[in-house]
């Protein structure tokens, strides 16, 4: 399995190739949106199992608001190209303390979607209680929690998955779950 690593889209793993070749898994791209760091974790689920693809972060290190969102979007178009994910999942806007920031987090949430939306690619929602509470089964659990479940249900023996590409993973995770559940009424 590939390890994880900022991101990369030259990265031609075997892994990688082997799922993409198999279309009866399901590729779900999570994400964590953000206006300084975007998470993204990538597992499959053939609907016994969940594989763990990859993760990283988008880092967008300018000044200028519109070019992070510039960033943003040509980042997650780049994934969307390599790992050709069935769909999206991202989490929702909290309300915030902070209106600038709740607006700024609103921003890069809409740029995810509209890089999703030009390649046809349905998109989930998720809450943050949500996740926490199918990955952990605490809906109040805190980062570390999440990490913690993350390596367990991915079967990942390192501990360098930063908190954005963890929460990424879980809000996939989160979709594998209620995909599942849902098809199987």
């Amino acid at each position: 399995m590939t390890r994880y690593k900022k991101y990369n889209h030259n990265d031609d793993s075997e892994v990688l190739q082997f799922y993409l070749g198999n279309r009866d898994m399901t590729v779900i791209l999570g994400i964590d949106p953000g206006s300084r760091i975007t998470g993204y974790g990538i597992v499959s689920n053939n609907g016994h199992k969940l594989n763990y693809l990859g993760s990283g972060c988008i880092q967008t290190n300018v000044k200028y608001f519109p070019g992070r969102l510039k960033l943003i979007y040509a980042g997650i178009s780049k994934i969307i190209t390599q790992f050709q994910p069935n769909c999206i999942a991202v989490e929702q806007v909290f309300i915030a303390k902070n209106a600038d920031s709740a607006l700024k987090l609103g921003h890069a949430r809409g740029v995810v979607i509209v890089a999703a939306i030009n390649l046809d690619l349905p998109i989930f929602e998720y809450t943050a209680r949500q996740v926490k509470q199918t990955v952990v089964g605490i809906g109040s659990a805190d980062k570390i929690q999440v990490q913690h479940m993350v390596r367990s249900l991915l079967n990942l023996s390192y501990n360098n998955i930063q908190a954005d590409s963890a929460d990424a993973l879980a809000i996939a995770i989160t979709h594998c779950y209620f995909s599942q559940n849902h098809y199987s009424r």
